[in-house]
């Protein structure tokens, strides 16, 4: 745990007690803060009253000696309507703050120059943090990986040199984070999501672009430079004075880090080298990894990781829970968990990745649904479409080949008997829903966790070495 001692002797509210919230309530508490702590939920207070905290209803309290009000992510914090203990905070001139605002102030207090971490994007941020996790690992640092995966970032050990925090965010994080200063901050991509809680893409792109236009004096901003939200932003960081890494895996670059037939080159104006092969690494198949791979190189390269200990690190990384996790292989067919695909740019990504696709979509469907895909559609063999978006999806797809499965257990059996059944040499059964989860499952892991017991009890079924 990470005790919070810039409120010690101050009373602070939290709001929201699931996961990240009662860790703000312990980190606070252990730093000598007093803690107020509220949530909508019912059962929520009353697990905070049981860890032995203060509760109340904060429409009922007085806010005036309250120092600050620390957020939840999940609670909206201006759209669709900022969330009334938001305006209660506004009203009372008091601050609204996030746990990893928390973090970046205990760090600046006790460990300035400790590396940290933060990595954002709208696809691919949870692969790029475990990747950099385990790069940072195999180079010998103590590493503590948490925020928007995993672990609450206050649950994590606290800042020092020799142990590096890296840190997977969201726009609603940062958002709540308004000192956030990594020493290295990776902006992957910006694309249309959470447009609900931001109002419009543009002011999305804004909150993303915080998390790399704050990073600290001396550190590094890498970004993702093939969309135009992001070229624009780098393009902005670079007039700044910002030292500024740009990735691409579309373009040869005159200055940055790209992918070029498999091998991650850095270009320096007129000379090239060769930093890294992605070749052969399961994990890291297709040009969305190659993007996750190409940023945590820089990553690495940026805190003086060696060109052989990142090489080895890509070897041995082995993937992420439901991002294009092999999670087994019955004579030519690979079965992979793509659960994490919860958008349709995301199972863009994993369709790219392969030629003959037995695809299980759907779910709770999201706006535009699967239309941005009909250029994969050439390589589905067949669909088999679950949960709520299975009428919709059904009507996209047109003439190619799918079904209703309506659930995922008889999705995974048609699936894999029809891959089995075409004798194709890499037939492949995809779960990449393009939906989220929450029809039919309480969140994508689940789903995934479903998917991964439904193939490994299918007969003859082996891990994927």
């Amino acid at each position: 745990m990470i005790p919070v001692t810039s409120f010690a002797g101050k009373t602070v509210a939290v709001f929201g007690l699931g996961g990240s919230g009662l860790a703000s309530c312990h980190a606070l508490k252990a730093g000598g803060a007093e803690v107020i702590a509220a949530d909508d939920n019912a059962e929520n207070v009353a697990k905070a009253a049981q860890a032995g905290f203060i509760t109340a209803d904060l429409r009922n309290v007085s806010w005036a000696n309250f120092a600050a009000l620390v957020l939840a992510p999940g609670v909206p914090l201006t759209h669709p309507v900022p969330h009334w203990s938001v305006l209660k905070a506004r009203e009372a001139g008091c601050e609204v703050i996030g746990d990893i605002e928390l973090f970046c102030r205990e760090r600046r207090r006790h460990a300035p120059d400790a590396p940290f971490v933060a990595i954002t994007g709208t696809n691919g941020k949870s692969t790029t943090t475990a990747l950099i996790a385990h790069l940072t690992k195999v180079a010998g640092y103590d590493t503590q990986m948490g925020g928007n995966i995993g672990t609450a970032i206050l649950s994590l050990e606290p800042p020092r040199m020799g142990r590096v925090h890296v840190i997977e965010m969201s726009s609603y994080q940062i958002d709540l984070t308004p000192s956030l200063d990594p020493s290295v901050g990776i902006l992957l991509n910006v694309s249309e999501d959470h447009i609900d809680r931001h109002g419009t893409i543009e002011h999305y792109a804004a909150v993303k672009k915080r998390l790399v236009a704050g990073v600290q004096g001396g550190g590094t901003s890498i970004v993702g430079v093939d969309d135009g939200y992001c070229r624009d932003i780098a393009d902005r960081l670079d007039r700044a004075g910002k030292n500024v890494v740009r990735i691409s895996v579309k373009n040869p670059l005159a200055w940055g880090i790209y992918v070029e037939h498999g091998t991650i080159v850095r270009a320096s104006g007129g000379a090239r080298s060769e930093i890294a092969a992605l070749g052969g690494i399961g994990s890291l198949r297709g040009q969305h990894n190659a993007q996750n791979a190409a940023s945590a190189a820089a990553a690495a390269l940026a805190m003086g990781i060696s060109q052989d200990v990142l090489q080895n690190g890509l070897r041995s990384f082995p993937g992420l829970a439901h991002r294009m996790e092999q999670v087994g292989r019955r004579g030519n067919v690979l079965f992979v968990n793509d659960s994490k695909g919860t958008n349709a740019d995301a199972t863009a990504h994993a369709l790219s990745s392969f030629a003959d696709i037995f695809w299980i979509a759907g779910g709770k469907p999201k706006a535009g649904g699967i239309t941005g895909l009909t250029g994969y559609f050439p390589r589905i063999r067949k669909a088999y479409l679950i949960g709520e978006a299975a009428q919709e999806f059904s009507g996209t797809l047109g003439s190619v080949p799918h079904e209703i499965s309506q659930t995922l257990d008889v999705a995974v059996e048609h699936a894999a008997r029809d891959a089995e059944a075409s004798s194709l040499a890499d037939a492949v059964v995809l779960l990449s829903p393009a939906c989220a989860s929450f029809d039919q499952y309480r969140n994508f892991e689940i789903r995934g966790a479903k998917f991964r017991e439904l193939v490994q009890a299918l007969p003859g079924v082996k891990p994927v070495v």
